[in-house]
């Protein structure tokens, strides 16, 4: 028998998956592209505004398919998970409304002007509307975390007959763990953004470009991300701190521990068997998830046994846990490997290009293994002692729920492997004809 539960959290899974991929890149793409564009209003290098013209075509791509994707998504609130709009609706409503009357209408308003208006409008004014596109992306992002933020750790609320109401709207906006989760978001999508840049500028080195304003965009993205690494460390560390005070399940099951304890091991490698409430084949090294969860050696931890009804599924929130810490460690090595080879010969040796256009999209993996420690770890729950899961799905036949995800599944695998390949396609094209020409000759016929 098909659950239509279960295929609901696969497809609304999917649809998480494949949006984060896209807002991950415009937000920290568009700070990057003002960063350009002011350093050719300032120095007239036009090495910079290449760079610009170049790097915004891909920003259009991205935003245009994290817009339809994020359409989608908000669609399955009202046909899978009926229940989550009508117990929450009145907070998750305003919050969602926030988002489109401060971040949505402010990007699509001045969207146009960054990518038509260089040669309509003055410099000046194109500077402001790409950082207002910039600033626009970062606000989305903030009032979507809001409202995560708010499911993970729910405050300034009362319920009524059922209903979630607001007490405190500043309480519900600045919840426990929206700081240190935003701070970690948009830190990951600048790391994320400066693979991105690496990779692709790196591929185009591979090719033989000469262009000035492809080796500065490497330089500047492989600083940058040298720099954020230990940053989003010590930042993955306090929001660890965070969720071990406030959702101490979820941080049992990212660390693998049934049994309460001080002292407690770090669980380097495990199968964990939730039937057994037991991990197969540990590696593990003595006390030390205790120091770096509670910063003492000999700190208590709670196990996943205290919380017998509450436990999410284990597996996948360790597996990703560990996929998010070892990519990142990875970045954090390559990073540092790239920037002393820049400080030594100005430049990156050829089997280092190779790696950064390996690790292009390295930053996908990332925040998408870190959405789903966050995500699946809040399980059985959608909103943290609120609304479960099961209470919240929708109860429509199971086939119809299977036919709409494997549609889903199909469109969003295209997409992205299109996606991909036209982004690599521009790369290889950067130096086969003038790149500012694009948005300009874009902008005349549009102006026909």
């Amino acid at each position: 028998m098909l659950d239509p539960m279960v295929l609901s959290r696969i497809q609304f899974g999917a649809n998480i998956t494949f949006h984060i991929l896209f807002p991950t890149i415009s937000i920290a793409l568009g700070w990057f592209l003002f960063y350009f564009k002011v350093q050719f209003n300032r120095t007239h290098d036009s090495s910079w505004n290449q760079a610009y013209q170049f790097w915004v075509k891909i920003f259009a791509l991205t935003f245009a398919l994290g817009v339809v994707s994020g359409i989608t998504m908000s669609f399955q609130f009202g046909t899978n998970w009926p229940g989550y709009m009508k117990t929450i609706g009145n907070i998750a409503g305003p919050l969602l409304a926030y988002e489109v009357l401060t971040a949505f209408f402010l990007e699509a308003t001045f969207l146009g002007v960054m990518l038509f208006g260089s040669k309509r409008v003055s410099p000046r004014v194109h500077t402001i509307a790409t950082f207002l596109v910039a600033f626009g992306t970062t606000l989305s992002a903030f009032w979507i975390i809001v409202l995560n933020s708010w499911m993970q750790t729910p405050q300034g609320f009362e319920m009524i007959d059922g209903q979630a109401h607001a007490t405190n709207w500043f309480a519900i906006v600045f919840n426990p763990s929206m700081p240190y989760r935003l701070a970690h978001m948009l830190t990951a999508a600048f790391i994320t953004v400066t693979f991105l840049l690496a990779g692709i500028s790196a591929f185009r080195q591979l090719r033989g470009s000469k262009s000035a304003a492809n080796k500065a965009v490497l330089k500047i993205a492989i600083t940058t991300a040298a720099i954020l690494m230990p940053i989003q460390i010590i930042l993955g560390d306090a929001h660890g701190l965070n969720t071990l005070q406030h959702q101490p399940a979820k941080l049992a099951a990212m660390e693998g521990i049934w049994e309460s304890g001080s002292g407690i091991p770090a669980v380097i490698f495990a199968i964990p068997d939730q039937k057994t409430q037991s991990n197969l084949y540990e590696v593990s090294i003595p006390k030390l998830a205790s120091f770096y969860l509670t910063h003492h050696w000999d700190g208590e931890v709670q196990g996943l046994k205290d919380f017998p009804n509450k436990i999410p599924p284990v597996a996948p929130v360790f597996f990703a846990f560990r996929i998010m810490v070892g990519m990142g460690l990875l970045m954090l090595l390559v990073s540092w490997m790239a920037r002393w080879q820049i400080y030594k010969s100005q430049d990156i040796k050829p089997w280092m290009a190779k790696i950064l256009v390996g690790m292009t999209f390295s930053g996908w993996i990332a925040v998408v293994a870190g959405w789903y420690v966050t995500e699946i770890g809040r399980q059985p729950y959608i909103v943290t002692g609120v609304l479960t899961t099961a209470d919240a799905a929708t109860t429509i036949a199971g086939g119809i729920v299977l036919s709409s995800l494997l549609m889903y599944l199909f469109l969003y695998i295209a997409l992205i492997i299109s996606y991909i390949g036209v982004v690599f396609y521009l790369a290889r094209e950067g130096d086969k004809a003038p790149v500012s020409n694009t948005i300009t000759s874009t902008s005349n016929s549009y102006a026909q």
